[in-house]
């Protein structure tokens, strides 16, 4: 745990505006949990079912002024230290990093050993995201309920779903809103891996495909990840569902990572000037060649 994880995205929103949804209460009830109490610079608050431990508050404010926000945030008896820092691209744009020492490396939270903090980094990712889609006057998508065992959220995508259902099972279409690599056997039996067969010695199996319908994967210990697509109203109603796993201890870390995709996604097929929000990912171990975040953005510096 020597490395902070850090993630850096961009927001389509001025400074100001960002600062304020980061410390305004009534905005922060709206992105990131359902309680939150703001002082500045004495008070920085925020708990609820949707964060780790969330049954009272648990941080410290170090520090804020209009950039730059700090607080120490205590989970399994670690004090970690949250930094977020906000920088100007252009006058309607904002570059937000956050950076948290104390969470656990990539292997640790595979091997599901990071306890609570290994949740910080996917729970970082889906509040990272809605915060980007409220300043920039979007819908949220759905948080995770931490006191839940049932992982199914519905969201609205206004595309068709044959296109949506092609960015899911493409893995160059994948990899851009996604963020990660993937390789995929797109037929009843096959394969479909997180960064590629030769990373993933046990690859989930594709139990059920209906191209432009649905698809569901089995994985190890029985877990079983399903897309289901409808059209609706002009659009899909995508329906995304988790179950196989032992209910007293969920999976939440891969449902916030798979909900913050679903974000990136809905944003992918919506916004006709898409580019990913995500600038750099940084987490302790990640494998060489998973992480595609900035891919584009390199492609397009060249």
């Amino acid at each position: 745990m020597s490395e902070p994880m850090m993630i850096r995205v961009r927001a389509g929103a001025p400074v100001k505006d960002v600062h304020h949804a980061l410390t305004d209460p009534a905005a922060m009830r709206v992105w990131l949990d359902e309680h939150a109490e703001v002082d500045l610079p004495h008070r920085y608050a925020f708990w609820g079912r949707h964060t780790p431990a969330g049954d009272a508050p648990r941080q410290r404010l170090l520090h804020a002024d209009e950039r730059t926000l700090r607080f120490v945030w205590t989970l399994d008896d670690t004090d970690t230290t949250v930094e977020i820092r906000l920088r100007e691209l252009e006058p309607d744009a904002t570059e937000l990093t956050l950076t948290q020492t104390g969470v656990p490396s990539w292997e640790e939270m595979v091997n599901d050993t990071g306890g609570l903090l290994g949740l910080l980094h996917t729970y970082w990712a889906l509040a990272v995201v809605n915060l980007v889609d409220h300043v920039e006057g979007r819908e949220t998508t759905p948080k995770c309920d931490l006191t839940s065992p049932v992982m199914r959220e519905q969201v609205f995508i206004a595309a068709p779903p044959q296109a949506v259902y092609d960015s899911i099972v493409d893995p160059g279409t994948f990899a851009r809103w996604f963020g990660a690599k993937i390789e995929i056997e797109p037929h009843v039996g096959g394969r479909w891996a997180m960064g590629g067969f030769d990373m993933e010695s046990s690859p989930a199996k594709i139990t059920d495909l209906e191209p432009g319908r649905r698809m569901s994967l089995l994985g190890e210990e029985g877990l079983v990840t399903s897309w289901e697509l409808e059209e609706s109203g002009g659009g899909t109603r995508l329906t995304f569902v988790q179950s196989g796993f032992d209910e007293g201890r969920p999976p939440y870390d891969a449902w916030m990572g798979w909900l913050s995709g679903i974000a990136e996604l809905r944003r992918f097929h919506e916004l006709e000037d898409w580019r990913s929000m995500w600038l750099e990912v940084h987490l302790e171990g990640v494998p060489e060649g998973l992480i595609t975040v900035g891919e584009d953005a390199q492609a397009g510096e060249r």
